[in-house]
């Protein structure tokens, strides 16, 4: 079995005609290289090609090829390697390299003969040099890293000017950097981009299923919101709530019917597509439309709780009636049984949502409260 070791010697010129072949005129070679030019580091390529060949034993040839930096140099290159392995058959090769342009160059190897290894030289004084160089080029290799890395620093590079310019303070400018950087690497160690990245799809999933889990997670989301609300009066001792809230909860209010409409035109087009494609109708379909009412419900219940309680709106009167033999006195609903009514409201439509679900698409009522598949 023969074994042909093939040393790359590519962008420099030699003292001599390539091919090379044989230890004897590889060692003249290395002598008149070294004298030339000691700090190359293609000498130690050639020596480490001495090596590899006396480590082999007997069967091995020793063999030099170079190339121009060039089309033509690259096929005279492929030329050599040709006549190589036509003269001495090798059944595998070893090829020597001293640098990562060389290693372009064993693809061609490896199209006449089996390469069974590579053997990468690196000098020792520029070890690390040399591996950060590898490093550095595969981390550019992966576009993930790429993105995940150097887009924040290069974000946060072209912020700092900005930042000066507009604080005047180079003390700002880092702090607000810092914090930003801080942000991220949070947002990416805790996992949160995952999370958020899977959270439109379990919405939607839920939306679609008809889940009554969907308001009463709404509904609690509420209530925690209503906790933090009556705490923070509480502690400050302040009848009115702070602004910014009540801007918002305004918003809110007068906002969710308009939202909820837009909901159940989404949700009507959908059913009706689904009704003209088959006459068979899933229960999701027919579901979504009470979904998106209750939801809308228990917004609006939990906006115009907080309005109620600022004194933006007054609390809600129900006027005495007379009818007939049944007359009905006056009284005012307070905040809180004004939310209920709103709560109470949303899940008996989420309820009756399941129910005409099951009913529409002939399934057990059970089934409209399982998971939606993936």
């Amino acid at each position: 079995m023969s074994t042909l070791v093939v040393c790359l010697y590519r962008g420099g010129s030699l003292p001599t005609t390539l091919p090379v072949v044989g230890e004897g005129a590889v060692e003249e070679l290395v002598t008149e290289a070294g004298i030339e030019d000691p700090e190359d580091s293609r000498v130690n390529c050639l020596l480490e090609g001495l090596r590899v060949a006396r480590e082999t034993g007997e069967g091995t040839v020793l063999a030099v090829v170079s190339a121009e930096d060039s089309v033509s140099g690259t096929r005279t290159f492929a030329a050599q390697i040709d006549d190589l392995v036509a003269e001495h058959d090798p059944d595998s090769a070893v090829v020597v390299v001293d640098s990562a342009e060389d290693e372009r160059l064993v693809p061609i190897v490896e199209s006449r003969v089996r390469v069974d290894a590579v053997d990468r030289v690196v000098v020792r004084q520029a070890h690390d040099i040399e591996s950060t160089y590898y490093l550095l080029k595969q981390f550019l290799a992966d576009e993930q890293l790429r993105k995940t890395v150097l887009v924040p620093v290069g974000l946060a590079l072209l912020a700092f000017p900005a930042l000066l310019f507009v604080a005047e303070s180079p003390a700002v400018a880092v702090g607000t950097i810092a914090a930003a950087v801080g942000f991220y690497l949070l947002y990416k160690g805790l996992g949160v981009d995952g999370y958020l990245a899977a959270l439109p799809g379990q919405i939607r999933g839920a939306l679609y299923s008809g889940q009554v889990a969907l308001v009463t997670y709404v509904v609690a989301a509420g209530l925690a919101l209503v906790g933090v609300f009556v705490g923070v009066l509480a502690a400050s001792g302040i009848g009115n709530s702070p602004a910014d809230l009540i801007v918002g909860m305004r918003f809110v209010y007068d906002a969710i019917p308009w939202l909820t409409a837009a909901a159940l035109a989404a949700s009507a087009g959908r059913l009706l597509d689904e009704f003209i494609r088959d006459d068979d109708l899933g229960g999701a379909y027919v579901n979504l439309p009470f979904v998106a009412v209750a939801v809308g419900l228990a917004v609006r219940g939990f906006s115009a709780y907080f309005l109620e309680r600022s004194g933006v709106f007054d609390p809600v009167s129900v006027p005495s009636a007379d009818l007939g033999p049944l007359s009905v006195e006056g009284f005012s609903l307070s905040p809180g049984a004004h939310l209920a009514l709103f709560i109470l409201a949303s899940i008996l439509i989420s309820l009756v949502g399941v129910r005409v679900a099951a009913y529409v698409s002939g399934s057990d009522i059970e089934v409209e409260f399982d998971e939606p598949s993936s």
